[in-house]
């Protein structure tokens, strides 16, 4: 397989593939549920109901806004159910939440950084899309020393290639690298970055468990499913 498709660039999703999605993103969501809500505990729980977080037992539901949607459609879900109560500037305040909190709870997935390695040593070009700001990117994957800086292309939802599940983010990276779409694997945890890569035509579509996404939600939109990233050099050849 992948000497058919002839891989050359990886572009990774981040939350619940690069960053341990479970440990940065719980106590995140809470805290702008409670902004949102202005501190009101039964409407902030409303809020995480409404996008996908279960307040008792903090399980997310795969695809839902606050699984996998950018500041903006946080926003725009929470306002259309608080109407009246909704604070001013509420993308712009979610926004410093998502920041703020990456900088302060994000974690490395498990065993990635081994993986990146292995990648860089066979020459491969590195690169991160997320549906999080650019700022919220920076914030979270610069709080861990040096590992920023093993990406040549990184992208938000604010970066002016769009969100996804469209395949801006994915173009603008092969475009950035010099390589065509078929040398290309996207991988994430979420359909939303299988299907950034389906409308982009990339090369390979790798899904991973270990986010929000279990294997039957992947399957249907991947070209394969990693039980866990550490497979991912061995699936390159490398």
């Amino acid at each position: 397989m992948t000497g058919a498709t002839k891989i050359r660039g990886v572009l990774f999703d981040k939350d619940g593939t690069l960053l341990d999605y479970w440990r940065t993103w719980g106590p995140i969501n809470r805290e702008v549920a409670r902004f949102s809500a202005g501190g009101d505990p039964k409407l902030a729980d409303d809020l995480l109901r409404l996008g996908g977080h279960d307040p008792r037992t903090d399980r997310i539901t795969p695809g839902s806004v606050l699984a996998a949607g950018s500041h903006d459609e946080v926003a725009a879900l929470f306002a259309e159910h608080m109407r009246g109560r909704t604070p001013p500037n509420l993308a712009l305040e979610i926004e410093r939440i998502f920041r703020d909190g990456g900088a302060r709870y994000s974690v490395l997935m498990e065993g990635v950084e081994p993986v990146l390695d292995a990648l860089q040593r066979a020459g491969l070009r590195l690169g991160v899309a997320t549906n999080d700001s650019a700022g919220g990117l920076a914030a979270s994957l610069g709080r861990h020393s040096g590992f920023i800086e093993r990406f040549e292309f990184l992208a938000g939802c604010d970066s002016g290639h769009g969100a996804k599940p469209e395949p801006g983010m994915a173009t603008a990276f092969a475009q950035a690298m010099g390589l065509e779409m078929r040398a290309i694997a996207v991988v994430g945890d979420a359909v939303h970055d299988l299907e950034m890569g389906r409308r982009a035509s990339a090369g390979l579509k790798i899904g991973v468990l270990g986010g929000t996404s279990a294997h039957a939600d992947l399957a249907p939109h991947a070209d394969l499913v990693l039980g866990h990233l550490s497979e991912l050099p061995a699936v390159l050849g490398v």
